[in-house]
């Protein structure tokens, strides 16, 4: 068990959270239904783990995780099959297909649309004949589906609107995920480069992806000043997260490489989880 958890890739997870957090903090003024924010949650968890898990079935089959810095991968390390991992994927996917679906039928079909272009991403990352995540794509993903359509999603699902405040919100959240996946790709350069995986920090080069992960993090602060300042003042306290943000930061900006980048990655989760569940307790409280 402790292996599959390890392959569902829990530092992660604050993606998914998060944004689910954020948009339903958004729709409280509007009221919120109990149910419908643990379904948008189960959705989000879902197709986190299954695009991990797929992520994991895809890459150890191609073999570009033969070699590794980073968590382990179970395919490639052979504490799994392939085949085992697939099927964890797809029923991952299928986990959030079903929460998926009671929302469409309670909010809208309208939703399902969304939700399998979510799916296909999820699953082309790294799969399909030309995965995008090989082609310095991946960033954008993360941005659009755990940033714009997961907070927005969940604003949604409660209010049956898109929302101004839901779409600024949504761009910080999508910044702290987008965060993750650069610091991972950052450690991955050189084995990414061996193995042909043309991330986007394999083409900006290792220099370029630093500065690239710190302005990120800055911005999210400047953005919750931001949407304090023009829709609710109390998301301000989502600027306790610099605490957390601090020391990520900084490994960045000393030259962390390699094995020194893994705690960099948790530390940028819990920057994502502190930022972001307070600037929902901020929205939440303003709504």
């Amino acid at each position: 068990m402790n292996t599959w958890i390890a392959g569902a890739r829990p530092r992660t997870l604050p993606a998914a959270v998060v944004p689910v957090a954020v948009g339903t903090a958004v729709a409280v003024g509007d009221g919120v239904i109990a149910w419908r924010a643990v379904a948008a949650l189960v959705v989000a968890l879902a197709i986190q783990v299954g695009t991990n898990y797929a992520n994991d079935y895809q890459d150890g089959v191609r073999g570009t995780d033969d070699v590794r810095v980073g968590p382990v991968r179970l395919v490639a390390s052979g504490l799994a099959s392939a085949a085992a991992v697939r099927t964890a994927a797809l029923a991952a996917f299928g986990v959030a297909a079903v929460a998926g679906l009671a929302l469409a039928v309670a909010v809208g079909w309208e939703l399902i649309p969304v939700g399998l272009v979510a799916f296909a991403a999820g699953w082309l990352y790294t799969g399909g004949p030309k995965p995008y995540g090989y082609l310095g794509l991946g960033e954008i993903f993360v941005f659009v589906f755990f940033g714009l359509v997961a907070t927005v999603g969940s604003t949604f699902v409660q209010t049956g609107e898109i929302t101004a405040v839901a779409v600024c919100a949504a761009v910080p959240v999508g910044l702290l995920a987008t965060a993750l996946l650069v610091v991972n790709n950052l450690r991955d350069i050189p084995t990414d480069t061996e193995a042909g995986k043309r991330t986007m920090a394999v083409r900006l080069g290792d220099r370029t992806t630093r500065i690239v992960y710190v302005t990120m993090l800055v911005d999210v602060f400047l953005l919750v000043v931001v949407l304090a300042v023009t829709a609710r003042m109390p998301a301000l306290l989502g600027l306790v997260g610099i605490v957390a943000a601090v020391p990520p930061i900084r490994a960045i900006r000393r030259g962390a490489v390699g094995p020194a980048l893994i705690p960099v990655l948790g530390a940028t989760g819990r920057t994502q989880l502190v930022t972001g569940l307070l600037l929902a307790l901020g929205l939440a409280f303003g709504g």
